[in-house]
């Protein structure tokens, strides 16, 4: 059963202000250094920044809290099978630990875009 369902977009030209702006100091906020290490490995790494993020918000409105005191951004982890399917780990126990989370995302040049579906 389908307990929730998040999407999100994200400009890609936003996240290249804030890298420019803040350096790694706000990825470091928001992403783990597994996230990180991916997304810097590729030529355009913020349109895969801005991907990862878009999916952390996807995911906050699937489990319906939004980013707060019940849900923090690296509270979940988002990596790449070996085919590079994106998936969702928790990276501490909580209450949404017990959910089965799919995820997409997708890009652009432009925008970076996620859907996660929350099951039972």
């Amino acid at each position: 059963m389908v307990k929730g369902i998040g999407i999100d977009i994200v400009q890609v030209s936003r996240i290249k202000s804030l890298m420019e702006k803040y350096g790694d100091k706000f990825f470091h906020r928001i992403l783990t250094e597994n996230e990180i290490n991916y997304c810097k490995s590729f030529a355009y790494p913020e349109i895969h920044f801005a991907g990862r993020f878009a999916s952390k918000e996807a995911y906050s409105k699937a489990i319906g809290t939004g980013i707060s005191k019940d849900f923090r951004w690296k509270d979940i982890e988002i990596l790449n099978d070996k085919r590079g399917k994106p998936y969702i780990t928790h990276t501490v126990e909580n209450e949404y630990s017990k959910f089965k989370f799919q995820i997409s995302i997708s890009h652009t040049k432009d925008y970076g875009c996620a859907v996660v579906i929350c099951k039972e």
